[in-house]
């Protein structure tokens, strides 16, 4: 039996390599050098996608012969693409923004290989807000900073209590990295998973 052929994360994100590192197989990271700027009119959905595979696309041209994982995530809210708000500020503003909302989490996740059609899929989470006051998204922002995430909170952490309630398909989709459409692509790409 040969050995499986190498897995990298085109992510240097904490919380994708937590996520990925569930699934027991030996793998790697790097840093993609992806422009994540949207262009002009993109939806989020359709970000999210293009930037899954850009990742991709970017780390497997450095390490041929490897299978590379790209995975991104926008929230959409109202319409309009919500970054990761970088400072408490802009923290603050997104949190206000979706107090009483319905916010879309689009995250999309490639698989490519040199030689290989990508492996593609998305997921599409709903969170539902609850009417946040001010002091509460202080509160919430001082005990957690989550300036590096998409929406301004970890719902794997104190974020939880900040929602009415959450939909989707797979609980881990929204910490960003989606692991059931994981290991179905993984196992499509002929990796060995329960």
């Amino acid at each position: 039996m040969s050995a499986p052929p190498r897995l990298i994360l085109a992510s240097t994100s904490v919380y994708r390599r937590e996520l990925l590192g569930r699934l027991r197989l030996p793998f790697d990271t790097d840093r993609p050098g992806t422009d994540e700027t949207p262009h002009p009119g993109e939806a989020p959905e359709a970000l999210a996608r293009r930037l899954a595979h850009a990742k991709a696309a970017d780390v497997a041209a450095r390490h041929p012969g490897a299978w590379v994982i790209g995975s991104d995530q926008v929230a959409e809210c109202g319409g309009r693409a919500l970054g990761k708000p970088g400072a408490h500020a802009a923290a603050i503003a997104q949190l206000a923004s979706m107090s009483g909302q319905a916010v879309r989490f689009h995250t999309g996740l490639c698989l490519v290989r040199d030689g290989q059609p990508p492996l593609e899929a998305m997921d599409c989470t709903v969170v539902r807000f609850r009417t946040l006051d001010t002091d509460e998204i202080e509160r919430y922002l001082q005990a957690e900073q989550p300036y590096d995430c998409a929406g301004s909170f970890k719902s794997e952490g104190l974020g939880i209590g900040l929602f009415e309630a959450i939909e989707n398909r797979d609980p881990t989709a929204l910490i960003g990295l989606p692991l059931i459409a994981t290991a179905r692509l993984l196992r499509e790409a002929g990796f060995r998973l329960p």
